[in-house]
């Protein structure tokens, strides 16, 4: 799938193209407003993640403008606006995700994966037993009740339940979940998971598969 990287930034820009096309998605780079415009015309693309101030105006005002026409792309804005009434406008304005300056890159690929997948027809909301992982939102709840996950529980999370029933390794998990600098042999995967597992209480979903990884499922652990 195609995305579109709008950051007038260069070198955030390369660092945002790097670990999008890590995660295996074609990437489009745009310094302006102007260029994003012309690209977005030519062809598909499955999410944008767009610089709030670029050098030929604010994102914003021309994400709204297309959405009053119909146009329906799947966006992201980056910004170093931390305001509650600026989060609220880009959603006002028909941002689907918004994330605050400085970010993890690999939190922005996850983000953008989601948001890709309801491109692809994928659910926004995943569901498995009792446990519903609401993409768009970044909500989760179980049984009904919400609970308080952090930025990286809730990756973690979210791509276990991407994969229900499948094992996960946990060399996987941290290329998704962390950025590169993550130690690969280091336990930052199983003290998350066992956060998570607090969290989520009983019955419990995340099951350990010896040797292997993890596994989300509704019955007992694997060895």
């Amino acid at each position: 799938m195609r995305v579109m990287v709008v950051e007038d930034d260069e070198d955030l820009r390369f660092s945002v193209a790097v670990e999008l096309g890590a995660a295996g998605l074609e990437v489009v780079e745009a310094r302006d407003l102007a260029t994003a415009d012309a690209c977005l015309r030519q062809g598909p693309f499955a999410c944008v993640v767009f610089d709030r101030m670029l050098p030929d105006g604010d994102a914003l005002d021309y994400v709204q403008h297309r959405r009053q026409a119909g146009w329906n792309v799947p966006v992201l804005f980056l910004t170093a606006r931390d305001a509650v009434a600026d989060r609220v406008a880009g959603f006002a304005a028909g941002g689907d995700d918004y994330l605050v300056k400085p970010f993890s890159v690999a939190e922005m690929a996850a983000r953008v994966r989601t948001l890709c997948r309801r491109a692809d027809g994928r659910p926004a909301v995943l569901r498995h037993a009792d446990l519903e992982v609401d993409c768009a939102r970044r909500a989760v709840r179980r049984a009904g009740v919400l609970l308080t996950l952090s930025d990286k529980e809730f990756a973690v999370l979210e791509f276990l339940a991407i994969r229900p029933e499948q094992v996960v390794s946990r060399t996987d998990i941290i290329e998704h979940c962390w950025d590169s600098s993550a130690d690969p042999m280091s336990n930052v995967v199983d003290v998350v998971v066992k956060r998570l597992r607090r969290k989520l209480g009983q019955p419990e979903l995340i099951h350990t598969v010896r040797g292997l990884g993890y596994r989300l499922g509704a019955y007992g652990h694997v060895s």
